[in-house]
């Protein structure tokens, strides 16, 4: 079989079975296998766009099989979507992707099971994307679900990104969205400031960002000592503004509350050792805390690092704290088209578990501040409960914080002008990014002030 098709197979396999991300196992996959450069660029190609097109193709595969996704053994399902991206999607030719992925079945499960794989490739095989498309639509019950078919989205998301939209006027985006989501993203470096310099071609907003030459970004980065590293410009942009929601006084007291795996630790690690401040780190999954430590190797001086609750370890530290990041766990529907198979792994039962953690994180943050100090709370997910729903809550309940412009702050720190919406609610300065209109992921941003009068200890509430 051919190398590049077993290894996104194997990263299909591991998505499925073992709950992992593919962009942390395929590199791993394709590293192992040895893969020519271009045989890897096939593997990527074919395992994330069989994870983002997922639900179409087990449409797809239910109407062949004339069975549901649920009753075929996920060893051959996962053959099945890998062989329905390569017909439907690809410029694969068909008796290749059947006879592959026939074989694959055949060593991987049985040859009873090729049989079945070899009928229903050929039904397949029979009718191009477009008739397929046509005929899994006309089950479709309603508008969203023709919709979801057609952009390969659970109708949860989309609709909760509707509503995101909607609150910025912008309704009328969703399908640029939805096609953003489905596009492979430009591989974004960022340039830890007075470590190293940005190369060209520049990105359009962060300062720090540079996209990547082209080849393993891994040459880069080792090549830097770390002092280059892969990383979004949204999530630059959101540590940058919190550099620069005020003037940095030397021996400032910062706090990364949720820092794993360490990007935006090392970069506003960087920025504190430029301005003579002070980091400190948290993450409490002890692996992702090694991986912030991994991160901040980089970075000369010591940055603490603990491995704590961060509810906890705010709430023994009151007004300890000039500058918090709360880069909150989150659904990270903002970064589907980097991690495909979040799209099918969540649920709106998440967002239910993590809105109150969130709310708790952001609390406790607020009360580790200093007085006049500021939390910049994230997400990378548009989704308003897990956004602005969470600081309107928070802030419902305090009169010793006010919301300060993160739109502004963000735009005083791009390269370029930047089109940030006002949501329209009062007193609301939070900021959204846009796959489909940034060029991000969606992160979300809100800068929140301690009361310049409050007192150091307890809250006023």
């Amino acid at each position: 079989m051919q190398p590049a098709r077993r290894v996104a197979y194997d990263a299909l396999r591991a998505v499925s079975e073992d709950d992992a991300y593919a962009n942390l196992v395929l590199p791993a996959m394709i590293a192992e296998a040895g893969l020519s450069p271009q045989d890897a660029a096939l593997a990527t190609e074919l395992a994330y766009g069989t994870l983002r097109r997922r639900g179409t193709y087990d449409a797809v595969i239910a109407e062949a099989a004339d069975r549901a996704p649920a009753d075929i053994d996920p060893a051959v399902l996962d053959a099945l979507r890998l062989a329905a991206h390569q017909l439907l999607a690809t410029r694969v030719a068909a008796h290749a992707a059947v006879n592959e992925s026939v074989n694959l079945v055949a060593s991987a499960v049985g040859r009873g099971a090729a049989s079945f794989t070899n009928a229903v490739l050929r039904r397949i095989a029979r009718d191009s994307a477009e008739q397929w498309q046509e005929r899994i639509e006309e089950g479709a019950r309603s508008d969203d679900e023709r919709l979801a078919l057609r952009s390969a989205h659970p109708v949860w998301v989309i609709r909760a990104l509707r509503r995101a939209l909607a609150s910025e006027g912008r309704v009328d985006e969703l399908d640029a969205l939805l096609d953003a989501d489905n596009a492979s993203p430009e591989v974004t470096l960022v340039a830890l400031p007075g470590l190293a310099e940005p190369a060209e071609p520049r990105r359009p907003y962060a300062a720090t960002a540079f996209a990547s030459p082209g080849g393993d970004p891994r040459t880069s980065v080792s090549a830097s000592g770390g002092a280059v590293r892969v990383q979004d410009e949204g999530s630059q942009l959101v540590a940058l503004a919190l550099t620069a929601v005020a003037p940095i006084r030397a021996g400032e007291r910062w706090l990364d509350l949720c820092a794993g795996p360490g990007g935006k630790t090392a970069l506003l690690g960087a920025v504190a050792r430029e301005h003579g401040a002070v980091l400190e780190a948290n993450e409490v999954v002890p692996a992702r805390a090694n991986l912030v430590r991994k991160a901040l190797r980089a970075v000369p001086g010591e940055v603490i690092v603990h491995e704590e609750d961060g509810r906890r370890l705010a709430a023994a530290r009151p007004g300890a704290f000039d500058r918090i990041l709360v880069d909150a766990p989150c659904t990270g529907l903002g970064a589907l088209r980097r991690r495909p198979e979040a799209r099918w792994r969540k649920s709106p039962a998440d967002v239910a578990e993590l809105v109150p953690l969130q709310v708790e994180l952001l609390s406790a943050a607020l009360d580790a501040l200093a007085p006049g100090g500021v939390v910049a709370y994230a997400t990378c997910s548009p989704h308003l409960a897990e956004t602005t729903g969470v600081v309107q809550e928070v802030l419902r309940d305090r009169s010793d914080v006010v919301e300060l412009d993160a739109r502004a702050t963000i735009a005083a720190v791009s390269r370029s002008p930047i089109d940030l919406v006002d949501d329209g609610r009062a007193g609301s300065g939070s900021a959204q990014l846009w796959p489909h209109r940034h060029g991000t992921d969606a992160m979300f941003l809100a800068l929140l002030q301690r009361d310049p009068d409050a007192a150091t200890t307890g809250k006023e509430r």
